[in-house]
């Protein structure tokens, strides 16, 4: 009998529920403070030429990951810092069990909302939206898979990943909570783009659905 996509995830949504109830337990034990996700920090170095499915998997490298609030601040007091970062770059921070591609079983039906900013002054957002991300301060925060800062020669780029891209409710929602967090203008224009219209493209930034 086929097994359908849908069925996959629910599957998988039980199996890590789980794992996060016996993780939860023995950081408690251990005098920890548990985080409510595991998170993997991810680190990209770009290549010139056609970006391809493989190239970028092969690009992609695991830093560290951490699940305990002390854990985290020993992880991100050693990262490097957005400004010490070459062009062009990408740092990822996502959920355990999701990789930072497209094509990942939790990404392929979403999309990610996209904040542009000059050189040099995205390390004070980046820091912000790392802490809510971590902290799941942002609403529908089940529905989020994560966060990238792309360094790039001209600007930097931070762009928040969720789920599901034709969910219009959690979509605008995470838009408000991050112009919220990030204490953004609220004329300020965030732009948003299916994760499917990337694969169509090729492209992260270009060809972006712009919402405010």
């Amino acid at each position: 009998m086929e097994v359908t996509a849908e069925k996959r995830e629910l599957e998988f949504a039980a199996h890590k529920e789980s794992e996060d109830r016996e993780r939860v337990a023995v950081d408690l034990k251990a005098g920890l403070h548990p985080l409510k996700h595991k998170f993997v920090f991810w680190y990209t170095r770009r290549t010139p030429g056609v970006r391809t499915q493989t190239s970028y998997e092969d690009n992609i490298k695991k830093i560290v990951d951490f699940s305990t609030v002390e854990g985290f601040w020993v992880c991100y007091c050693h990262l490097a810092r957005p400004s010490t970062l070459p062009s062009p770059t990408d740092l990822h921070l996502f959920k355990e069990g999701i990789r930072p591609l497209w094509e990942d079983a939790a990404n392929c039906n979403g999309g990610k909302w996209i904040i542009r900013f000059k050189k040099a002054v995205s390390g004070r957002f980046w820091e912000d939206l790392v802490l809510a991300l971590v902290g799941d301060q942002l609403d529908y925060g089940d529905n989020i898979c994560g966060a990238v800062l792309s360094i790039r020669f001209n600007e930097d780029i931070l762009s928040v990943w969720n789920r599901n891209a034709s969910d219009q409710q959690a979509v605008m929602a995470l838009r408000d909570a991050i112009k919220r967090h990030l204490k953004l203008p609220n004329g300020y224009v965030m732009e948003y783009k299916a994760h499917d219209a990337s694969l169509r493209d090729n492209s992260s930034y270009r060809n972006t659905w712009i919402r405010g």
